[in-house]
């Protein structure tokens, strides 16, 4: 197989042959590429690689949609999708709008045997538990057979903007995501740590990463008074994935502050975001079996945190979002203390080897995490 070097704006997504010099300008957006980005291989097929990463080693391809979908499969979105028809809105009564995604990565390497139970799981949570109605929720997975509910960063970044379009006051918005989380140095001066995280759709070896600016950018800025977006994200490197201006510290029991150094303003318009991740920035999560039995492959985050609003539900009051974390703590701290993180665990991270998982909590507004019930 021939390959040419090629490069791509990580903006505007334009391709271009690199030159010799130490910068190099997008002819399309003008964005100047530093010295520190490499050129990227494109196979004949136009499926690129950075030189040198994982997965020109492994030789990742692009996924066939043809040949992901079981045979047994149906679909979990309503028909019309909630993706075709905008969902009806009720007077007098708070509109539940929410996008779900699972990424598998079938065709790669480090696939993910849980993502698809995830989205399951949490879709059940959000009917059975939370009152949503099938139509007004947005799955995107590898077993839909309707391309345009793949994972893929085009389809995950037009379901966010679906997903706040028209929010208005009394709507209660939910993004959850299970699959592989990245980190990448950021050149903005908008990150504590110098890194942006990410999320990895299907085609993210192609099309790129999503980063926390984008998320932030298109889910939380537009956020109006009286309305509540969750994110509930089960990937590595998921700490600040939307980027939210404060971060509660749970040994200290108290909120810190996340503001960027660039001053730049990532709150809300007035609105509440709140967001649940798997882990720290630098951390990594696991998908394993351990919790249920070895029946199912799952997100441990996502398995104990429905586990836990299930258990707090059935003793007839809502966990608050302090216990919730509790709980989820101690049951990951029990497991990982008794070594019980077996050969059927795999890390959401496509780098990492050691299972360190502490589940984040970040708000656009602070609140007492002991007294605010978890309600979506």
């Amino acid at each position: 197989m021939n390959y040419r070097p090629s490069l791509m704006c990580d903006i505007c997504r334009e391709r271009f042959l690199p030159t010799q010099a130490t910068t190099t300008r997008c002819v399309r957006c003008t964005r100047v590429l530093l010295p520190t980005v490499r050129p990227r291989w494109e196979d004949s097929n136009g499926i690129q690689f950075r030189e040198g990463s994982f997965a020109q080693k492994i030789g990742f391809q692009r996924p066939s949609p043809s040949k992901m979908v079981s045979k047994n499969f149906t679909t979990l979105n309503s028909t019309p999708s909630a993706w075709e028809a905008a969902p009806p809105r009720v007077t007098n009564r708070p509109n539940k709008r929410a996008l779900i995604c699972g990424v598998s990565y079938k065709k790669g390497k480090h696939k993910l045997n849980g993502t698809f139970n995830d989205v399951k799981n949490f879709r059940d949570l959000l009917i059975d538990n939370f009152g949503f109605r099938p139509d007004n929720i947005l799955v995107l997975s590898e077993e839909e057979q309707d391309q345009r509910l793949m994972p893929t960063r085009k389809n995950i970044v037009e379901g966010l903007q679906w997903l706040v379009q028209g929010c208005q006051s009394g709507d209660s918005l939910v993004f959850y995501f299970s699959g592989h989380g990245l980190r990448q140095p950021d050149f903005s001066d908008d990150e504590l740590d110098g890194f942006d995280e990410t999320i990895c759709p299907v085609d993210f070896m192609e099309a790129g990463m999503i980063l926390d600016n984008d998320i932030n950018r298109i889910i939380v800025s537009p956020l109006k008074e009286g309305v509540t977006l969750h994110a509930i994200v089960d990937a590595c490197h998921s700490g600040t994935i939307l980027d939210l201006e404060n971060v509660y510290d749970k040994q200290k029991k108290e909120w810190i502050d996340n503001c960027p150094p660039s001053k730049k303003c990532k709150g809300t318009k007035g609105g509440l975001a709140i967001s649940i991740s798997a882990c720290d920035d630098a951390e990594f999560a696991a998908d394993t079996s351990e919790f249920s039995s070895g029946k199912t492959m799952n997100g441990a985050m996502t398995y104990l945190l429905i586990d836990a609003i299930r258990t707090g539900q059935s003793n007839a009051s809502n966990i608050t979002y302090g216990d919730l974390l509790d709980k989820i703590y101690r049951q990951i701290e029990q497991v990982t203390r008794t070594g019980c993180f077996g050969n059927a665990t795999v890390l959401r991270g496509l780098f990492g080897k050691k299972i360190i998982q502490k589940p984040q909590l970040s708000a656009s507004k602070r609140f007492k995490v002991y007294e605010k019930e978890f309600i979506l």
